[in-house]
């Protein structure tokens, strides 16, 4: 291992240690700072955009010798593994495999979209301007941040995402739509026993509900998962209220309007039960177009550096859904290739961060 490769790993960790879990402000202010001192040596502007779920940074860079429009970079500094998980996941290289809570989604991602530009701006050669994003609310559907992301995208030529690529490498080219929604029934309470006819139970019509939707959201290019009921009450009270949260995924924006057009307005079953169906974070479907400049300018880098190169669309997820939703070439998997996003045994192949740092570092000069 190069000294160059250990410096980047020492970063890389030096991150995973700082656990931060989304909804965690103190331990995302934490992660900030550190992020922040990633790109302020690169001479980029920092902007703080604070939030209840945290800050979310903004860094610019300007171009150089080109008049070209900036390029957005796409990340986020919040994971999904609370404090304390270290304890049973410590980061660790073994076998030129990286370990660790937030390594792979994506903190390993960021320190390659720094240390791209870093090299860029070394080199000399001609780029655009870049921006960086780096949200702290994405592992819960960005709700604070969507609008900052979507402000971004209109003020660019394309967009680098840094989460995970697919097994083995191929980046991401597309991405399902993904909805959260929980749907809230209000009954009547009354004695189970003595005057069951005044209540209206809320379990009774949450579980008609989920049963009736069934078949809406049971068709080819939709997934659904009911992740939770909640029906709290004892079995001598008629309950009087019920939720259900789903999270649902869609192969394209056509079914995503008309499946979420049929779940938002859902109808009482029962005659005195009120029904309410919010949405609590959508990603829109991004379904790409055929061909771009940033897709012809990516093989073209990958082919001069000696990489494979394939871009495929990814069920999953992110916020570059938001972006690529708009309209804007995007590219996203930039991260390195490793496994366990999530797991206990999330990892990332220390191998890939050369060849990814120097994928994006050709890409950007290539937009210039």
């Amino acid at each position: 291992m190069t000294d160059t490769t250990q410096n980047l790993l020492d970063t890389i960790g030096d991150l995973v240690e700082l656990e931060s879990p989304t909804g965690d402000l103190a331990a995302l202010e934490r992660t900030a700072a550190a992020i922040a001192a990633l790109w302020e040596p690169l001479g980029a502007t920092v902007t703080r955009h604070e939030s209840e779920m945290g800050p979310h940074l903004v860094f610019e860079v300007s171009g150089r010798d080109s008049d070209a429009r900036p390029v957005l970079l796409v990340g986020h500094h919040d994971t999904v593994h609370p404090v304390g998980s270290l304890a049973e996941m410590p980061w660790r290289i073994e076998g030129g495999t990286a370990y660790g809570p937030g390594c792979y989604d994506m903190k390993s991602g960021l320190v390659i979209a720094a240390e791209a530009v870093r090299r860029l701006q070394e080199s000399g050669v001609a780029h655009p301007p870049v921006i960086m994003v780096v949200v702290a609310d994405e592992e819960v559907g960005s709700p604070t941040s969507k609008e900052l992301i979507n402000q971004l995208a209109g003020t660019v030529q394309a967009a680098l995402g840094f989460e995970s690529p697919h097994p083995g490498g191929p980046l991401k080219r597309g991405r399902h739509g993904s909805t959260r929604l929980r749907i809230t029934v209000t009954g009547k309470a009354s004695h189970a026993a003595l005057d069951p006819e005044a209540g209206v139970s809320a379990t009774n019509e949450i579980v008609d509900q989920l049963t009736r939707l069934r078949p809406v959201v049971d068709r080819d290019g939709v997934l659904c998962n009911v992740g939770s009921i909640t029906a709290p009450g004892k079995t001598n009270v008629v309950n009087d209220h019920a939720e259900a949260e789903l999270g649902l995924r869609f192969a394209d924006a056509a079914t995503e309007t008309e499946v979420l057009d049929q779940l938002t307005s859902l109808a009482p079953i029962h005659p005195r039960a009120e029904v309410r169906v919010d949405i609590l974070s959508r990603r829109p479907a991004w379904t790409p177009a055929s061909e771009d400049a940033l897709l012809t300018a990516a093989r073209a880098v990958a082919a001069d550096l000696g990489q494979e190169f394939d871009a495929f669309p990814a069920a999953g997820a992110a916020d570059t859904n938001a972006v690529g939703g708009l309209g804007v070439p995007t590219l996203d998997g930039l991260g390195p290739w490793g496994a366990g996003a999530h797991a206990t045994h999330e990892q990332f192949e220390t191998a890939a961060l050369e060849p990814r740092i120097a994928l994006v570092k050709g890409i950007l000069a290539a937009l210039a």
